[in-house]
């Protein structure tokens, strides 16, 4: 076989393998997990003091009053929210700021059961202290929140499961 031959014979099997889908990733390919939290900070505490108080009016309806004696224990972390993933209902010790940094999450309160929809550039409270929610991603790209966590228990998870109410 002559060198253009075997030149020729090299491409075509090259060819044939790429066209063919016979290429190897290079890297395996991982599923992410529906939700993914990264800690951002570990859980600190105020050196002075401090206290805390929300004011969260939704939809023009009454005025809810979060008030925190003794915040204490703060921790913020990135959470990633895959595509139809969903928070089961859960509370939280304490108040929760949320900043959506991209996609979109709608929220449920087991309050009224309705769906408020916070996009990218938006933020909201949580009120924790008891307040059952859920929250999930509808849209078809991965949605990416940070959230600050007052009062955080000092150890153990950031997330009281809960019972969804009547929604």
């Amino acid at each position: 076989m002559s060198k253009k031959q075997r030149a020729v014979l090299g491409t075509a099997l090259a060819a044939a393998f790429v066209i063919g889908g016979f290429v190897l990733p290079s890297v395996a390919q991982v599923t992410p997990p529906p939700i993914a939290t990264e800690l951002l900070t570990s859980r600190a505490e105020f050196p002075d003091d401090v206290s805390l108080r929300f004011k969260i009016k939704l939809d023009g309806r009454r005025t809810h009053v979060v008030n925190v004696e003794d915040p204490s224990l703060t921790i913020v972390a990135r959470i990633t929210v895959q595509p139809g993933a969903q928070f089961p209902w859960h509370s939280h010790q304490g108040p929760v700021v949320v900043n959506i940094a991209s996609g979109a999450l709608t929220y449920v309160s087991a309050d009224d059961c309705s769906e408020r929809v916070y996009p990218a550039g938006t933020a909201f409270v949580d009120p924790g202290q008891g307040h059952v929610h859920t929250a999930f991603n509808a849209t078809s790209e991965p949605t990416v929140l940070v959230a600050t966590f007052f009062d955080a228990p000092a150890e153990g998870p950031l997330l009281i499961p809960a019972e969804p109410g009547d929604c």
